[in-house]
């Protein structure tokens, strides 16, 4: 679709200037002395990209998944991000972020000056759109009554782009407690809410604001007011595609690594396996792959994860056996936080060792992805917390001798999976359920040992020989175990007994980053619970987890 018409800079520039307010017209002298490419400078070959900046909402991650949906690559950064860090991508419009914050706080997160200098479009959702009109010489006050939840939207008979094909009513989900009581100068408001006058509104310089969150599931159509925003206002060509990723990550891999020799950290996972073959087409043999056993794997993996391996990947692949060093590191820690560094450096100790018998190795490939780099450390803006570090990303000691290599750091799960079908690896490898990186450290609750690891993996088994039998392996994202560390009373033959309590966690998901409890049959699950008090005598009582994500996570450590 053809970027809209009707953007105007320079207009829009005009305008602002005329409303007399210095502080507002900052970025116009920005803009007008900067020399070409001043601000942004695109790399070579890099795909368009809508960058989002990240005001703290816990919806920010969802947009980004909505825009890559539409097959336009999208990055969430923080919102005083520097500009020089955006260099090697080729932006194409910005989309601010909603928050907890009042844009008339003392401490709020500011529109950099930069940003609207770049004169790219521009779309400010809930705190966005808040923070565009405050910044661009609008007012915002506190409502007298706060909008949260489902609501109706009128943008009447619209023809602005933003609203193309969408007309009358529009079902839309509200989460704001301040209003915009004074439009910027050049801006209308474009609908309307029962509580809030100026829900939309927009410019003739690509500049648009949205009261309600577009992203989620309880906006209808919330797809097409996105897409409207990428093709018919940003000019996006939507060309970001699988293909697309592994032809410029390969380019990539072979200009950072040159004729050096990488190792690959194996999991097993889809994330490493997928990470391996990416790293392995770009630079064939100079690649081997390194499969740790570090006690903390499911029952007969080890077996497995080697055996698949070589059955379906020419990779040069060594299997190391570390399983005393690591329940040396593991010997009486209880943290969830101490349990995951400790994995973390113990794992690129081994790898480092391993790496010296192959002579001079520079390069470590990881199967990072987006969800494990924003739970461990957030976009790094102060807008937004740290849930967890992830074994492999927080966990890494700071004298690692390694340079990284993460071709999929920027990637959602399903995402990794379409490039591991475009890279041609097998179903077995690309749908397998997600495995975390600290194994089942982190399902046994409290300290590991090797006694409470073997009560965990024939429970585990059971568990998932039981969702295979019933063909809902891949309906369900993941499907496990959890050694809770409480003990309870109960009645075996007669006998009373003191024994483990075991959970059952299983959860649907699109990316991890929100996940829902499986509503499976009550016939499963009773047999799942019979067969585990039957077959693992330390256990006499299974509970189900039915907590969502949020308010808990998946894995409970």
């Amino acid at each position: 679709m053809p970027m809209v018409e009707q953007i105007d800079s320079s207009a829009a520039a005009d305008r602002i200037r005329a409303s007399g307010d210095a502080e507002v017209a900052t970025y116009l002298e920005i803009a007008e002395h900067r020399e070409p490419g001043q601000i942004l400078t695109p790399a070579p070959n890099a795909p368009e990209t809508v960058v989002v900046l990240d005001y703290g909402s816990q919806f920010s991650m969802l947009i980004t998944r909505r825009i890559r949906e539409a097959s336009v690559y999208s990055e969430l950064l923080p919102w005083n991000v520097a500009p020089e860090k955006l260099n090697h991508l080729n932006v194409k419009a910005f989309v601010l972020s909603g928050g907890p914050a009042s844009v008339y706080d003392e401490a709020a997160p500011q529109l950099p000056d930069w940003v609207v200098a770049t004169g790219l479009p521009i779309l400010g959702i809930c705190y966005g759109m808040q923070l565009l009109a405050h910044k661009l010489g609008g007012a915002v006050e506190p409502a007298s009554s706060r909008e949260y939840g489902h609501a109706i939207l009128d943008v009447g008979e619209a023809s602005n782009p933003i609203f193309h094909e969408l007309t009358g009513s529009l079902p839309v989900w509200m989460s704001h407690g301040d209003k915009i009581t004074k439009l910027p100068p050049g801006f209308e408001s474009i609908a309307q809410s029962q509580n809030a006058p100026v829900a939309a509104m927009a410019d003739n310089a690509g500049h648009y604001g949205i009261q309600f969150h577009p992203e989620v599931a309880h906006t209808p159509q919330g797809d097409q007011v996105i897409q409207n925003f990428l093709f018919r206002v940003a000019g996006c060509a939507g060309d970001w595609t699988a293909s697309s990723f592994v032809e410029e990550s390969v380019e990539a891999i072979r200009e950072a690594v040159g004729d050096g020799k990488v190792i690959c950290a194996l999991s097993g996972g889809v994330d490493s396996a997928v990470a391996a073959a990416l790293v392995h087409r770009a630079i064939g043999d100079q690649l081997t792959c390194i499969f740790v056993d570090n006690a903390l794997l499911r029952l007969g993996e080890p077996e497995r994860v080697v055996s698949t391996f070589r059955g379906h990947m020419s990779i040069n692949l060594l299997h190391v056996d570390a399983v005393d060093r690591f329940m040396g590191e593991l010997a009486e820690v209880t943290d969830p936080e101490t349990k995951r560094m400790r994995i973390g450096e113990t794992f690129i100790r081994v790898f480092e060792e391993e790496a010296q018998k192959l002579g001079t190795v520079d390069f470590i490939a990881q199967g990072t992805t987006y969800p494990d780099v924003i739970e461990s450390a957030s976009t790094g803006s102060d807008a937004t917390v740290k849930i967890k570090s992830h074994h492999n990303v927080g966990g890494l000691p700071k004298d690692m001798q390694f340079t990284l290599i993460e071709p999929l750091r920027n990637l959602f799960k399903d995402e990794v999976r379409r490039v591991g079908k475009e890279l041609g690896l097998p179903d077995e490898m690309v749908y397998r359920q997600p495995f975390p990186g600290p194994g089942l450290a982190i399902r046994v609750i409290g300290d590991v040992t090797a006694q409470k690891l073997d009560i965990l993996r024939r429970a585990d088994w059971i568990v998932m020989d039981e969702i295979k039998n019933a063909d809902v392996y891949y309906d369900v994202w993941q499907s496990f175990a959890v050694l809770t560390g409480i003990k309870t009373v109960g009645v075996q033959g007669d006998f009373r007994t003191y024994g483990e309590c075991i959970a059952i966690r299983c959860v649907n998901a699109e990316d991890a980053m929100t996940a829902d409890w499986s509503k499976l049959p009550y016939d499963l699950l009773a047999k799942i619970s019979s067969r585990i008090v039957n077959e693992v005598p330390e256990v006499n009582r299974v509970v189900y987890d039915i907590t969502s994500k949020p308010p808990g996570t998946i894995e409970w450590e």
